[in-house]
């Protein structure tokens, strides 16, 4: 598996490379892959499915120059920023295989990144919902995936030094929520882990045996989706 560890300047640059590295390995251009980033900035980002309305507060967000954005999986609405580390996998859909379906992806994924946190703190990490990890009934990383023919995407973030106390501002809360979650606010439901970026990547990189670089960015495509749609009301505010 290969690995790139590329931040770009904007949010709507990093939601479109996410896409365009999946469109890339959907094209036969690129293999399995590992990727990195970390938010330069607060923002919003809905799921693909999700209503805008009901769960953000988008008052606060304008007042707040807090932009609203949409990515291309399903999944829950957070907000990003600093102290949030963020990752993706490119990961090829195999019919006999883990990847052959929603749940048997969520499984293997999510079991993957667990056993990476495990070599790095003392305390159980829980499989919780569908897409959630977990340590003492704390969540402290969301999941999504989209899916193609050959190919999927399976991304998420990592609370190790996030501003929690700010979602409760800027979101609502959720339409839909884990049985686990039981009500509880941002803050009661949420928690950082206090480890160091660097130190998550190099556990999640031996985990998944992510050793080969990536040279071939789809530097193109990147910036067609982040114009064309990633920066366009139609796309963000469509529901």
């Amino acid at each position: 598996m290969k690995f790139l560890d590329l931040t770009l300047p904007k949010p709507t640059e990093n939601l479109a490379c996410d896409e365009a590295l999946l469109d890339a390995c959907e094209a036969g251009e690129c293999d399995e892959l590992l990727r990195f980033w970390e938010p330069l900035q607060m923002f919003v980002v809905l799921g693909y499915g999700n209503r805008t309305a009901t769960e953000v507060n988008i008052d606060a967000c304008q007042a707040g120059g807090i932009p609203i954005l949409r990515r291309c999986s399903g999944g829950g609405t957070v907000l990003q920023g600093p102290g949030c580390l963020n990752y993706s996998v490119m990961l090829r859909i195999v019919e006999s295989g883990q990847t052959h379906s929603i749940s048997g992806t969520n499984r293997f994924v999510l079991d993957q990144n667990r056993r990476a946190f495990e070599s790095l703190v003392k305390s159980q990490i829980d499989l919780q919902g569908q897409t959630d990890l977990s340590i003492c009934n704390l969540k402290f990383s969301g999941n999504a995936q989209r899916r193609k023919r050959n190919f999927l995407i399976f991304h998420g973030t990592f609370l190790l030094q996030f501003d929690i106390a700010s979602i409760g501002k800027f979101l609502l809360m959720p339409s839909q929520q884990p049985e686990y979650r039981k009500q509880r606010t941002h803050e009661d439901f949420l928690t950082n882990l206090e480890l160091s970026p660097e130190v998550v990547k190099r556990a999640l990189q031996t985990q998944w045996q992510a050793t080969k670089p990536l040279h071939n960015l789809p530097a193109s495509r990147i910036k067609e989706l982040s114009e064309t749609k990633y920066l366009k009301d139609e796309w963000n505010f469509r529901l």
